[in-house]
């Protein structure tokens, strides 16, 4: 029996991915927990195990191919119980049938689809909009040319499922997705030299996995999510004296604690003391999350990832330190684990060291703030009626006001504020 290894999907978010290398060929036997394969996603790279034995049949999809679409087979293996997937997606895999169930199960569901009824047409959805489907129910779509625009979901939120794509008939579909797609080229190639840029007087760089996703995910956020900024400036002085002296301690155990690092513990304690900040929205309701957990912005090259510091109001700094350490130098070498990259409460990004001023992040959905910290400079201040100097950070917390509003980001950055100026209240 064959059995095809179909592209996973190794986070939530996972539309396509790179192969980036086979670590079998064919003739090979693999058995369980053997890693057949290492695939590049928007975020990271990750090792693809096999779940049961089998022998590689063929391989399908050659490494080095980009683009690859989840649920696209990539490799073929024969056993009795031969199948691969992702180890760290194990879990959501079990939400949908089986991979080597789905064509016995389609077949024997076959006279009963010719007698269904179609679902009821899908309300039109607006150019642009987001389409949530389960990979299943996209793959089935694929194969049978379905327009997902035109189906309505029947999962939660209205998310499109298997059931709903297998009744589902393409006639209508078709057309219409084949004249937006002939009427999106041109327009496509088109838009530089609208604007008025000559063809030849620039080199296109191609858009990876991850550039897309930060765009989608950054004009979806925009969009969608009603912010707004609250600005404050802070006195550092005592910050930068007290990190000085905790790294004197820390000096003989290698670990140097950065002003960050202190950033995202006084966020973590504000969260705790101002917890109606530590939230996000949903349309089932408004999430309270139990623990801070800190999302740390790092640059990496071709975009943007955000590592978490979990439950950092109950860790040490000593500990943020090496953790934070850690998971910036995995991250800018694609090598971190989904769920060090996946969820967040809060999120943290940090400029200063660029010498930026100050300014304001877009908000990292589904959290309900993100702070923009820019640099400390001396700046003069008034203190006592008289005019002095004075270490000062500029520092924007953006709201999604659907869940923190004006007073609650206040009080948080009254918190935020009292704990930087003096640093010792972090501890006590």
């Amino acid at each position: 029996m064959s059995i095809d290894v179909l592209m996973p999907a190794l986070s939530p978010t996972m539309e396509e991915g790179t192969l980036a290398k086979w670590h079998v060929k064919k003739g090979d036997k693999v058995s369980s927990g053997d890693v057949i394969a290492e695939i590049e996603t928007d975020k990271a790279t990750m090792e693809v195990e096999a779940v049961d034995e089998g022998v590689v049949e063929d391989i399908l999809v050659p490494e080095g191919s980009e683009g690859v679409k989840v649920n696209t087979p990539i490799a073929r293996l024969s056993g009795d119980d031969a199948a691969a997937a992702p180890a760290p997606m194990a879990e959501p895999a079990k939400s949908e049938a089986p991979k080597t169930e789905a064509p016995k199960a389609e077949a024997k569901a076959e006279p009963a689809k010719a007698q269904a009824p179609a679902p009821a047409p899908a309300p039109a959805r607006t150019s642009g909009e987001r389409i949530f489907a389960s990979p299943l129910a996209r793959r089935i779509a694929g194969q049978k040319g379905l327009d997902l625009a035109q189906v309505q979901g029947s999962g939660p939120h209205g998310r499109i499922i298997k059931r709903d794509v297998e009744g589902a008939t393409p006639q209508a579909a078709k057309p219409a997705a084949g004249a937006a797609a002939a009427a999106s080229a041109p327009r496509q190639a088109q838009t530089l030299a609208q604007m008025g840029i000559p063809d030849g007087s620039y080199d296109l760089i191609p858009l990876d996995g991850m550039r897309k996703t930060v765009a989608r995910r950054m004009t979806d956020s925009f969009r969608d999510v009603p912010h707004f900024p609250l600005t404050i400036d802070l006195e550092i002085d005592g910050l930068l004296a007290s990190r000085a002296k905790i790294n004197a301690m820390l000096e003989k155990q290698g670990v140097k604690v950065s002003v960050n690092d202190l950033v995202i513990k006084a966020a973590a304690v504000a969260l705790k003391q101002v917890p109606e900040a530590n939230a996000s929205y949903s349309p089932e309701g408004i999430a309270m999350h139990h623990n801070a957990d800190i999302a740390m912005a790092v640059a990496i090259e071709g975009g943007l990832i955000t590592p978490i510091i979990r439950k950092a109001e109950t860790k040490g700094l000593a500990q943020i330190a090496v953790e934070a350490k850690d998971l910036a130098e995995r991250a800018r070498t694609r090598k971190l684990k989904p769920d060090e990259f996946l969820g967040g409460t809060f999120s943290v990004s940090n400029l200063g060291m660029f010498g930026i001023k100050s300014f304001g992040s877009i908000i990292n959905e589904p959290q309900g703030c993100i702070l923009s910290v820019g640099a400390g400079e001396p700046r003069p201040v008034v203190k006592n009626g008289q005019l002095a100097i004075a270490t000062v950070m500029t520092v924007t917390l953006s709201c999604d006001h659907r869940v923190v509003d004006g007073a609650t980001g206040a009080r948080w950055l009254q918190a935020f504020k009292a704990l930087i100026e003096d640093p010792i209240t972090m501890i006590v």
